[in-house]
């Protein structure tokens, strides 16, 4: 009786802290929405006759350059302001960069929008998963990392389906992107404060001294499969939406069987991220990401031998490799929080993103080089080797001693 009385105890709480993060989701849904309808919007006018390749370039280059910045500048506006206040301040800044898209069309103003476009959702997301981080518990955190994923998940579809019912060549494209983000910026106000952080006991070693960003090398000390994981999540989730499309188009697929495509990864994602978190909050989190890491291989290695035979068969596929690859980044990123003291949380969270955000920009030329001289399943090479190293770097943290107390002690006076 006592075990099913704290079992129901602990799920009473859980359903509690999830329904304290409902401001929270709500804030950063609408600004994604946004987000996303304005990346979107952009790419429209930007093929359209008369537009100097040059100037593409460019403005498509500034969003994730301004997303590298915000990775890096968030840190100490949270220790500043704190993850509330400085939440305000980014959605006026994100609402700042959507507004010049509707009153300019002057395009190398637009380089600046989408720089302060890109700083804006980084710090965005800084903000939440650290403060998420913060607020989550052992036994609940990978649920709670998942609800988020699948925000930002449907957040992306519902901005794409906005595009549609608006119309992907109508002049009110960009005063509804920027609606939504206003709209994201009044919940913050509607929605009340957000619940207190628990407080952690100071640490008098390093209580005086300011809080220092905690870099790659001392995050892959103390969570190895941590940062490989999120590299590769940075990796995956821009070349499987980005090159599926070439992908299709060069194995003789129709148009809307690779939009199918597509359509079919990001349901698969959104659908599996919440019983992934559940299994992360109640079995090894290393174990799981070592299973990811070879179902992904393996379905790597299948779609690229088996991809031509039957268009059935390559959905199930893709729908198998969406749920697997695309939940790896919440069970890492649940696992490396396990792992550090809560005044790292912050500075981890953006050199975590800063990673994923490399993995974005550095890895999609790659790919399509392999593509052009290999093939379309060279795609799969890329994408599971990725995948390889995660399952390497899940062996490797599983094998090697437990994180000491001495480690991270030694890891954070090296920070």
């Amino acid at each position: 009786m006592r075990s099913i009385a704290q079992s129901a105890m602990r799920l009473w709480q859980n359903a509690e802290r999830s329904r304290a993060l409902l401001p929270i989701m709500v804030g950063i849904c609408l600004a994604c929405i946004g987000s996303a309808m304005l990346t979107t919007a952009v790419s429209l006018h930007l093929g359209k006759p008369g537009v100097s390749p040059d100037v593409v370039q460019i403005v498509l280059t500034a969003y994730p350059v301004g997303f590298l910045v915000g990775c890096l500048v968030t840190r100490p506006a949270v220790a500043h302001y704190g993850h509330e206040r400085t939440f305000v301040v980014i959605l006026a800044l994100a609402l700042l960069a959507a507004a010049g898209f509707v009153f300019t069309d002057f395009l190398p103003s637009w380089i600046c929008f989408r720089l302060l476009g890109g700083l804006s959702m980084a710090s965005l997301f800084v903000v939440c998963e650290s403060w998420i981080n913060l607020y989550a518990e052992q036994h609940n955190r990978g649920a709670m990392f998942s609800l988020y994923m699948l925000t930002t998940a449907i957040a992306v579809l519902l901005g794409q389906i906005l595009v549609a019912l608006v119309g992907p060549q109508s002049p009110h494209l960009f005063p509804v992107a920027t609606a939504m983000v206003l709209l994201a910026l009044v919940s913050k106000f509607v929605g009340g404060r957000w619940p207190a952080l628990p407080v952690s006991i100071p640490d008098p070693e390093h209580a005086s001294g300011p809080v220092k960003r905690l870099g790659p090398l001392a995050l892959f000390r103390l969570a190895p499969v941590t940062v490989v994981a999120i590299f590769q999540g940075g990796i995956t989730n821009m070349n499987i939406f980005v090159l599926t499309p070439i992908y299709g188009t060069q194995i003789g697929l129709s148009a809307g069987t690779t939009v199918g495509l597509v359509t079919t990864i990001s349901i698969a994602g959104m659908l599996a991220q919440t019983p992934v978190g559940w299994l992360s909050d109640r079995f090894e989190r290393r174990l799981i990401l070592l299973a990811q890491g070879l179902l992904s291989v393996t379905l790597c290695a299948t779609i690229a031998w088996l991809g031509n035979f039957s268009e059935p068969l390559l959905f199930v596929l893709f729908f198998l490799y969406g749920a697997t690859a695309l939940t790896i980044y919440p069970v890492a990123m649940a696992f490396g929080a396990s792992q550090l003291h809560s005044r790292h949380m912050v500075g981890a969270s953006g050199t975590l993103l800063l990673l994923y955000s490399i993995g974005n920009v550095a890895t999609p030329g790659v790919s399509a080089g392999l593509m052009a001289h290999m093939g379309a399943p060279a795609m799969f090479l890329l994408l599971g080797g990725g995948a390889v190293l995660v399952t390497l770097a899940a062996c490797y943290n599983l094998l090697r001693r437990p994180v000491s107390a001495n480690i991270v002690q030694t890891v954070e006076e090296r920070v």
